[in-house]
C-alpha cells in the first residue's frame, strides 16, 4: 500500500494504480503518467541551448492553477501509465537524440518513482521543473540525484495562491524549498557552450492586474540572493484560457503592465536571469499533449 505526503499537501491517500483511479489532489497513481516527452526549445537559452532540452512532461499536478497553460494534463488526466524502467528509457531516447539535459516537468507527486529511476547517474544533467510548492522531505531525497531546480515563484500574497491555487501557505512553502534546492546545487554554472549544468532557476510569471505581487517576488530574490548564486526567469507569456471565469485572468498583459515590472527589474538590480518580451504570449506556448488518451 502507498500512502502518499509527498508533497505539502500531506493527502495521507492511497494512491492506487491509475486504472483504479488516482487519489489526492493530484488525482494520480503510483506509477508516472506521461504526456509528452521529447526535445524541447522553448526553455531558458542555457536549458533548451543547441540541441534542445530532454523534457519529460507529467500528468497531474499538486497545484493545477486555474490559469494553467497546460491544464489538458495538469487537471485533465490525460497522458500514458509508464513503469520505472520504462522511464529510463525515455530518459535514453532523449539523450540519444542529443539532448543537453532530461527535464522532468511537474515531477512532484511522482518523486518517488523519479528517485528509483536515477539509481544510475545520468550522463546529461537533470533538471527538476516543478511549481515551486515541494516539501522539504522529498527534495531531501532528491539531493545528490538533481542537478539543476526551476521552481517557480508565483505568489508573494497568501490570497492569490489560495484563489487561484487552493495553496494559502505557498509563499512559505515554496520560499523554504527553493533555500533547500540551493543548498544542495550551489552556485549557478554555465559553461563555456552556454549550456547550464547545475544550479537554480526560480521562475516567476507575471500575472495580469497583480504587478504588485511579482513586485514583492523580485524583493525577495533581491534581498536573499546575491549575484551570481541563482538566475531569475521573469515570464509574460500569459495566455487566457477559456475555463478560466475570473475576469482579471481573461486577458494578456498590457505593454503599460509589462513596461512598469520591466523598470521595477532593472532598477532592482537583479542581473543574473532573463525577461521574455511581451510578444512571447502566445498559445505556441503550449506543447501539443501526444502520448495516450483521456484517462477516465
Amino acid at each position: 500500500m502507498y500512502i502518499c505526503n509527498d508533497c505539502p499537501r500531506k493527502c495521507n491517500k492511497e494512491r492506487k494504480a491509475l486504472a483504479d483511479n488516482g487519489k489526492g489532489f493530484c488525482n494520480m497513481g503510483q506509477n508516472p503518467v506521461i504526456a509528452r516527452a521529447d526535445l524541447h526549445f522553448w526553455e531558458e537559452p542555457p536549458i533548451s541551448a543547441q540541441n534542445g532540452s530532454g523534457t519529460i512532461f507529467f500528468s497531474g499536478c499538486n497545484l493545477q492553477c486555474i490559469f494553467c497553460q497546460n491544464e489538458k494534463i495538469s487537471r485533465g488526466k490525460f497522458g500514458k501509465e509508464i513503469t520505472i524502467d520504462e522511464l529510463k528509457n525515455v530518459y535514453k531516447d532523449l539523450i540519444d537524440k542529443g539532448a543537453h539535459n532530461i527535464n522532468l516537468v511537474t515531477p512532484s507527486h511522482f518523486v518517488d518513482a523519479i528517485i528509483k529511476s536515477l539509481d544510475e547517474k545520468l550522463s546529461v544533467p537533470v533538471v527538476y521543473n516543478c511549481g515551486g510548492y515541494e516539501s522539504i522531505e522529498s527534495l531531501e531525497k532528491l539531493d545528490g540525484k538533481i542537478d539543476i531546480y526551476i521552481p517557480d515563484l508565483k505568489y508573494f500574497y497568501d490570497s492569490l495562491a489560495m484563489c487561484y491555487s487552493k495553496a494559502p501557505d505557498y509563499f512559505n512553502i515554496a520560499t523554504k524549498a527553493i533555500k533547500e534546492m540551493y543548498r544542495q546545487t550551489g552556485n549557478y554554472i554555465i559553461n563555456d557552450n552556454g549550456v547550464m549544468e547545475k544550479g537554480v532557476i526560480i521562475r516567476h510569471l507575471i500575472l495580469p492586474g497583480q504587478l504588485h505581487n511579482t513586485k514583492r517576488i523580485i524583493d525577495w530574490v533581491k534581498n536573499n540572493f546575491n549575484p551570481g548564486e541563482i538566475l531569475f526567469s521573469l515570464m509574460s507569456q500569459f495566455t487566457p484560457i477559456p475555463s478560466c471565469n475570473i475576469d482579471s485572468l481573461n486577458r494578456r498583459l498590457t505593454q503599460e503592465e509589462y513596461n512598469e515590472i520591466e523598470d521595477y527589474l532593472y532598477n532592482s538590480g537583479i542581473e543574473d536571469g532573463f525577461m521574455q518580451e511581451l510578444s512571447s504570449a502566445s498559445e505556441e506556448y503550449v506543447p501539443p499533449f501526444n502520448l495516450g488518451e483521456k484517462i477516465p
